[in-house]
């Protein structure tokens, strides 16, 4: 049953001003982390916590990234409406429908199937209709390229050559990378087909993303 309360409701207004303390300023990203009902991203045994600015378990390995890291990633986009957005690590759903709340064409790829097909009715059932695939994210989707953003929600040990030929000149890829316990986020700027532009903010901590492996049921 989706049931989104008042008392939901007010537990992500709480929410959306503690990403505000914390730095987050892009108020149409705040304004997207407070329609987003995100406790029902979660299991039920997490449900209560869920507006806590926590990471959770949601099958497979994988977890439900910190708001925190969410709104911090979609704020490094600087999205504007028109933008075609490449997600790299679809997981529960939940960062793909903050992009979609900020009104952008959302293609989301993930390469453990169970959490793809998991995700991908979650999603819809919640409204939100981005295009969702089952793939291998290090190649990206060479047959919708080129996408103005790229957003990596897994730590990557390197950037992926196919995902920065998907990428438009002028636009930006964010990626946590590194191999490590913590990751080091970049925003790459794309100045032509050959040159990027690296910027850092700080280290967070990701699930790694998968390569040279077969596909996770």
């Amino acid at each position: 049953m989706l049931n989104d309360t008042y008392r939901h409701k007010g537990m992500r207004r709480k929410l959306v001003e503690l990403l505000h303390e914390k730095g987050i300023s892009d108020d149409k990203v705040l304004q997207a982390i407070d329609r987003v009902p995100r406790h029902l991203f979660l299991d039920n045994a997490f449900v209560n916590f869920a507006y806590k600015n926590q990471a959770f378990p949601i099958g497979s390995d994988q977890t439900i990234s910190h708001p925190f890291t969410v709104a911090f990633q979609t704020q490094l986009l600087e999205l504007k409406k028109s933008d075609k957005v490449l997600e790299i690590g679809t997981g529960s759903g939940y960062q793909c429908s903050v992009l979609v709340e900020m009104g952008v064409k959302v293609f989301s790829i993930e390469r453990h199937r169970s959490l793809y097909m998991k995700s991908k009715k979650k999603l819809n059932e919640l409204g939100y209709f981005p295009k969702v695939f089952f793939g291998d994210g290090y190649k990206g989707l060479p047959g919708y390229a080129p996408f103005d953003k790229i957003i990596i929600t897994a730590a990557a040990p390197f950037i992926p050559v196919d995902l920065k030929s998907q990428l438009k000149i002028g636009g930006f890829m964010i990626i946590p990378l590194g191999e490590s316990d913590t990751q080091e986020m970049q925003r790459l700027t794309k100045i032509s087909e050959t040159e990027f532009k690296t910027e850092t903010f700080g280290d967070f901590s990701f699930v790694p993303m998968l390569q040279d492996k077969s596909f996770k049921s």
